[in-house]
């Protein structure tokens, strides 16, 4: 089974990619086309711009050798909408069975440093567009509940040039609450003629990664193996249920959250 593909890039860079791919692995569809007029460019330099900032270096190797999936560019703010994930003791005793048996498999596979579920792809806004675009946001999603999703198949997923190889839960309940959510932030994306979300993507939450593309070590026997430890932990099945409270915005250096009814 190929890996399928998710954008990703480092919570430590000011870009926290997207995370989309096809259902059940296969090569990643396109984008779905934006319908929405977009608005004119800002030009930049206005009053009230953030003071530039300095050249920011692309060296891979300050960051474990992860690689930019954009280049950066003063006044352009990367920006992400995703589910951010609280994590339980008992999660972490899960997640470390399977990191220590997938490194029999891939030695270099690191733990995420945060966990979530994407709603969007990574998109760059400029400065001025994020409180208008929080706000949409925030009218977009103030009638949504708060709901529960089941993360227990264990995935593995490349991102789009294949220079990091991931390790995920993918959603197998509460796909259809999640692609309601998706289309409320489409929207907002198309009012700004940003990149909406993919068109079949794979929920899930991303657990290790590695650089480059070792996806052909991790599937298989190794898949395997790790799927049968999600099944035999204890109380898995509660533990993989999870229940969704807030949607979160990243753009750039600022979070903004937005707590579901």
């Amino acid at each position: 089974m190929r890996a399928a593909l998710v954008g990703y890039s480092s919570s430590e860079e000011e870009e926290e990619e997207e995370e989309g791919g096809r259902r059940g692995g296969g090569a990643q569809g396109p984008p779905r086309a934006s319908a929405g007029r977009p608005r004119l460019p800002v030009p930049a330099g206005l009053p009230g711009d953030p003071e530039p900032e300095e050249a920011v270096s692309d060296d891979s190797s300050r960051h474990g050798g992860r690689v930019r999936g954009f280049p950066h560019e003063r006044g352009s703010w990367a920006t992400h909408v995703y589910l951010p994930y609280r994590v339980q003791e008992e999660f972490l005793e899960l997640l470390e069975l399977l990191v220590s048996r997938a490194r029999t498999y891939v030695s270099s596979l690191a733990v995420m440093e945060e966990f979530h579920l994407s709603l969007s792809q990574c998109v760059v806004l400029r400065y001025h567009w994020i409180d208008p675009f929080v706000r949409s946001l925030k009218e977009r999603l103030a009638s949504f509940d708060r709901f529960f999703c089941v993360a227990d198949q264990v995935k593995v997923y490349t991102n789009q040039n294949k220079t990091r190889t991931f390790i995920g839960l993918e959603v197998s309940a509460g796909h259809f609450q999640l692609l309601e959510l998706v289309s409320e932030v489409d929207r907002v994306l198309e009012e700004f003629g940003l990149p909406t979300f993919y068109k079949d993507p794979s929920f899930h939450i991303s657990l290790a990664w590695c650089v480059g593309d070792l996806s052909g070590r991790l599937e298989g026997q190794c898949l395997r193996e790790l799927q049968d430890i999600v099944d035999g932990f204890e109380d898995s099945a509660l533990l993989l249920r999870v229940q969704w409270e807030q949607i979160r915005c990243k753009s750039g250096n600022k979070y903004f959250s937005f707590p579901l009814r």
